[in-house]
């Protein structure tokens, strides 16, 4: 997954209800920020975070200055995210010496994992908290301010936070994101979030029906989707006798309007049915892109993953997917380096990316995660100058095959979904296509939020570059 991290902050768009940072009759409000680090869903659980305190009454600030209490929502995927959390960490435990009152927390994977080495060893927090005990995090921050360490880090297997409407924090007012179901039953050997986030459970269809429709209502027009497996979902209606797969609920979303997009990510190979194909075909307005993580081209690489496919199985998966939508942009996750890979198990790795030419990859170097099952069997034994190097060919072969990829859509015209103002120039607007393509284009009269057709002119290797014509 890509390596990204947001500052949450008090801005309120789209009449969202975020609790003032000041008081009446001078009364003083807490203030907290957020800092996610990792996925999709992350972000997704700092919003629900915010909710629930803001529920509290705490108010939320972009300037951790004013905080009276900071979260780190983290991420233990990569080495790279861990290394900027305990950074930060250490930046707010010189604070707290000058600042007393000042609580400081990690949530999320991280918080599971490393909940001894932060509360006692190394002193960094005051609370620690899982990704299945945010619903605790009011009485643990009471219990943080006498002075006593709080964690709650236990998992569940039914909490999915659907009763909670999460606060859309430096949201665009245009598109969101809806967690549908939370943990993974897979246990690639490689990961941690099935020991972080625990087991698969679907959340009920009507809840998130209802935050999709009320996302459209006050002017949203796409909502992604999210899950780890998120192709996975099943969910049993009892009330109604209902059995409601992925499937089923796409469409069930796509059916609140012909202007709300659906987008969806993660998929697992194995659990993209013909099914899910069909419902994109059938519904405009489910978006063809499907993020498809390879992982690696190598079986030999595949089998120690514990992926549960071969590359010829993958390979005719993406004929599937080429076969029913035939204009479907493809993107996928690749590691390099992972143990004994050899150079025939890169050179596979690299003929797999020729042969299904992705929009869109994240690209990694392995490193080991404590607790896995591949650092419990194998030894991390690819020297680092050897990840890097076939790292760097792997994303050289990407960016070539994005460049190509983009070429093809110029002379084209496609229908983009208006996001908001360009960091190119003011005058311009961006947006995405239905291929998850970012397109920018002179903003003439449209407003965010608009549908508009573009005609393609130009591209780099990430953008497309056009004009608005008439639909």
């Amino acid at each position: 997954m890509l390596e990204t991290v947001q500052k949450i902050h008090d801005e309120s768009r789209q009449g969202e209800a975020i609790a003032p940072v000041g008081g009446d009759n001078g009364v003083y409000i807490k203030k907290f920020y957020i800092e996610s680090y990792g996925c999709q869903m992350n972000f997704n659980d700092s919003e629900i975070v915010a909710s629930i305190l803001n529920q509290e009454g705490f108010g939320a600030t972009r300037n951790v200055d004013e905080a009276d209490l900071v979260l780190l929502n983290t991420c233990s995927i990569r080495e790279k995210a861990e290394q900027t959390v305990r950074q930060r960490l250490t930046e707010f435990k010189k604070t707290k010496k000058n600042k007393p009152g000042f609580l400081v927390g990690v949530l999320g994977c991280m918080a599971e994992r490393l909940k001894a080495k932060f509360l006692e060893e190394e002193k960094l927090v005051d609370l620690v908290v899982g990704p299945d005990a945010y619903r605790t995090l009011p009485a643990l921050i009471e219990e943080a301010g006498t002075g006593q360490k709080a964690i709650n880090v236990l998992l569940s297997r039914e909490e999915t936070y659907g009763d909670i409407s999460p606060v859309r924090l430096d949201s665009n007012g245009v598109t969101a994101f809806v967690s549908i179901m939370r943990g993974c039953n897979n246990m690639c050997s490689f990961c941690v979030v099935p020991f972080t986030r625990g087991r698969e459970r679907s959340r009920d269809p009507h809840s998130i029906l209802a935050e999709a429709t009320d996302l459209f209502e006050r002017g949203y027009r796409e909502v992604t989707l999210l899950g780890q497996n998120v192709d996975s979902y099943y969910f049993v209606d009892e009330n109604k006798d209902e059995t409601v797969t992925f499937a089923l609920l796409l469409e069930k979303v796509a059916a609140i309007s012909p202007l709300l997009r659906v987008r969806f990510s993660t998929s697992h190979p194995k659990d993209i049915t013909d099914d899910v194909l069909h419902a994109m075909a059938r519904r405009e307005n489910i978006c063809n892109y499907i993020h498809l993580p390879v992982q690696s081209g190598s079986n030999r690489i595949l089998q120690l993953m514990n992926r549960t496919y071969t590359r010829e199985w993958y390979m005719k998966k993406i004929d599937r997917i080429r076969e029913i939508l035939p204009d479907c942009a493809l993107s996928t996750d690749v590691i390099t380096g992972f143990c004994t890979e050899t150079e025939e198990d890169h050179q596979d790795t690299l003929a797999v990316m020729d042969y299904v030419k992705y929009e869109l990859a994240y690209m990694f170097a392995y490193s080991e995660r404590p607790g896995t099952l591949a650092a419990r069997r194998y030894t991390d034994d690819v020297p680092e100058d050897v990840k890097k190097r076939r790292l760097a060919e792997v994303v050289a072969l990407h960016r070539r095959h994005s460049l190509e990829g983009m070429q093809k859509e110029v002379g084209k015209i496609c229908k983009v979904l208006v996001e908001g103002v360009s960091k190119r120039s003011d005058a311009q607007h961006f947006g995405r296509n239905d291929q998850n393509k970012v397109v920018v284009f002179p903003k003439g009269n449209t407003q965010k939020g608009d549908y508009v057709m573009v005609k393609i002119e130009d591209c780099t290797a990430g953008t497309l570059i056009g004009t608005i014509v008439p639909a």
